[in-house]
Order: C-alpha cells, then structure tokens, then sequence
C-alpha cells in the first residue's frame, strides 16, 4: 500500500481504459473525496454503489450502477438498475460486472490489517475481482471510521494507493417510533420468544421492535445490518453476550459508532455469509423483520417498485424469509402500516400490479393486527389479511374484490 496525495491519484486514474467500472463503498460509507477525484478526471465511467446517499455526480458521462438503489439513485439520470438478491450480488464481480477500480472507505490499520469500519457488504467480493483482474484497489484512511473486526479486516497489502483524509462521519438520530410503528413493533416483539436470532433493518418499525424486546433474554443478532436499537438491547442485558453480533453493514449515531470502535463482540461479515439462506437457516430460532410498500391478498409483498418505476430492489429480503422459515423454531413477518400516510392509499391491495418482491412470510404485521400466513391454505390467508392486517375503512372492498379473485 501506498500512500499518495489526491494529485497522485488523479494521475493513476488518468490511466484507466474507457468507461471503467468503479465500484465504491456504499450506503453511509462512500469516501466521498475519493469520489470527487474520479469525477473530476475521468471523463465517462460506471459507478457502482449499493443503497447510495445524495450527492452522487450528475453529468454526461456517469452511470450509477446498483442492485439496490438508495434515496440518492431513485431519479439519477444515470441510473441502471441490476435486479439480483443480495446474496447473489458479490457473484456479479466476477462474472457480468467486473471492476476496474475499487474505492473503499476504512480505519486506519492495526497490525497490517485496515478495516472496512462501518460497510464490508460486497467490498470483499470486490475487491477480489478486481485484483484478479489486474485492477487498482485504492482505500480512503479515516481516522474517524470505526475499527471492527471479521471480514472487515484487509491487508494492507491488498490495497495499491491509500489517501488519509480526516472527515466526520454520515450519522442517522433516531427519532421516538409514532404510535402505528410502536403498535407494529410490540405486535412483531410479542412473537419472539427468548433466545430468538433477529434479523431488523432501520427505521421506526424495526426501533420500536427492538424496544419491545429489552426485557428478553438471550437475543442474538444476524442480519444484514443494525442501528441504534442494539444499543438499548445491551443495555438492558438483553443479549447473548456468549455469541458475537453479526452483520454487514452499521448506520447509525455517533454514540453506535463509538460503541462498535474495535468492539470484539461486534463481527462484520461479506454479504455471501450473513445473506446465505443455508448460513441463516442455521440460527437459533431466526427472526426476520421486513418490510414492503404493500402486500396484496396472496400475501404477496412489493418492497422494490412504485409505478413501475424502481424504488430499492430485492436487496435481502428474500435470502432472509428463506433462511428464517427453514430455521427450527424461525419466523418470518412483513411489517407495515395499513395506510400509506403520504398517497393517502391503502398498503393492503387486491392483487399487486407491481413485480413481487416476496411471499410466503410468516405473517403479515400491521398496527391492527397479525396475519399468519405459512401454512394456511390461500382463502384462509386472504381472511386473516383483511380481517387482521387491512385498514378497516377498505376491508367491505377487499373483500368484494377478494369474491372476484376466488379467495372468498
């Protein structure tokens, strides 16, 4: 590895074929000074980035890539869009999407190993790809990234060019759930035994989940990626503390970050393992808790697309649903409100007219009830969603229309 200024850089990067592919540290992760460098000397290229925030570079010339969009992808001029299952992404590198450049955002090293801190995710695939390949791995050194352990670890060898920065980090606050997101989240906790393994995401649902289960014990975690909520959890004594925390990616307060800074217990692994349904089937008790724009009478959920249009992606919604039901003792939910507050619409529809993201959940969640769905024949389903899930000002509709689709 080494060490050069962005000058130096830009130099290297003046070096690359036509139209190269760039894959970077997504989510709240992106080395943003590494990005601008490429931008401002690369004339066209590929930029790869999973659940990318704003600020991306918009221009002629500039193809965001992704197999999950982020709020700062959804209307990218440049956009293009790879449907995979997260699981299956790392797989691309090296096959159809092969990198000519990786950008990573890490710690500095200890002991000849730099960490990937907060997002390891797809980076290690990556990387491989790329150094197979000939290609350059560059690594932004920020004193400010947490230091965590597991795949995070790289050698400093595995890295062509390091620039050290010194920048603070994207942080997310947590704001108290609203009342329908705490009604979900004691509904989906009032499901989970003790000793279950959760697998939550970001947001007020998951928040208030997580709250619900401070009085549990022996709660593990594996799953794609945790927020603040785990800090209340090990607070309150809540978790295995024989058994490390599992995970692929962190967003969340600066007091999370300070707590995950070479934390031991913490394990951050590449997505082919904490998204493996056959690695997921395999704990104790796997919980997952997802959620979807809306569920129809099939119990079929749309999370990815509104109006055809792409909104996230398949992510790893279903390399979770998988793993958690083939999980002795697992469970899995959908999680949502019975009305979007914001299209004003209902999220319980007779039959999705988008692509189907998910099915055959467990159960279907929402502020007025729990819908089991595994294991009961389809009109059964169909009850239980309008009875116990749908807003009660649509349920006479739904089943009018249920009468239509053979479900009543």
């Amino acid at each position: 590895m080494k060490t050069v200024s962005v000058a130096e850089l830009q130099s290297r990067l003046r070096t690359l074929p036509p139209n190269p592919r760039i894959v970077v540290s997504g989510n709240m992760s992106i080395p943003w000074e590494a990005v601008q460098a490429v931008d401002e000397c690369v004339p066209s290229y590929v930029l790869h980035a999973l659940n990318a925030p704003p600020g991306l570079p918009e221009r002629d010339g500039v193809t965001v890539e992704t197999c999950f969009v982020g709020a700062g992808m959804r209307r990218h001029p440049g956009l293009r869009y790879v449907p995979s299952r997260l699981s299956l992404v790392p797989l691309l590198f090296g096959r159809t999407l092969p990198p000519e450049v990786v950008l990573l955002h890490c710690a500095p090293p200890i002991d000849g190993q730099l960490s990937l801190g907060l997002e390891v995710n797809v980076l290690p695939a990556a990387v491989e790809a790329c150094r197979a390949r000939g290609g350059l791995v560059v690594a932004v050194v920020n004193p400010r990234m947490p230091y965590t352990f597991g795949d995070a670890q790289i050698p400093v060898e595995h890295v062509d060019l390091a620039v050290e920065i010194e920048a603070p980090l994207a942080t997310h606050v947590p704001v108290p759930p609203d009342d329908d997101s705490r009604a979900i989240g004691e509904l989906v906790a009032s499901q989970i035994l003790d000793g279950s393994t959760m697998q939550l995401g970001i947001g007020g649902v998951p928040d208030a989940t997580l709250a619900a289960l401070v009085s549990r014990k022996g709660i593990r975690v594996w799953t794609e990626m945790f927020s603040d909520g785990v800090l209340a959890l090990d607070a309150a004594g809540a978790l295995d503390r024989n058994h490390p925390l599992i995970t692929s990616f962190v967003f969340g307060s600066q007091e999370l970050y300070d707590w995950l800074d070479r934390n031991p217990r913490v394990r951050m692994m590449r997505t082919e393992r904490t998204n493996d349904p056959g690695l997921i089937a395999q704990q104790r008790q796997m919980t997952s808790v997802n959620t979807a724009l809306e569920v129809d009478l099939f119990g079929q959920a749309n999370a990815s697309r509104i109006n055809a249009r792409i909104y996230s992606g398949f992510g790893g919604q279903t390399d979770f649903i998988v793993g958690a039901l083939h999980s002795p003792g697992g469970k899995s939910f959908i999680a949502l409100r019975s009305w979007h507050p914001k299209a004003d619409v209902s999220t319980i529809v007779p039959l999705l007219d988008e692509p189907v993201t998910s099915f055959q959940q467990s159960a279907v969640v929402t502020e007025h009830g729990i819908a089991p769905l595994w294991g009961h024949d389809e009109r059964e389903q169909c009850r239980a969603i309008i009875e116990c899930a749908a807003h009660p000002s649509v349920r006479e509709e739904l089943w009018e229309e249920a009468a239509a689709l053979g479900l009543a």
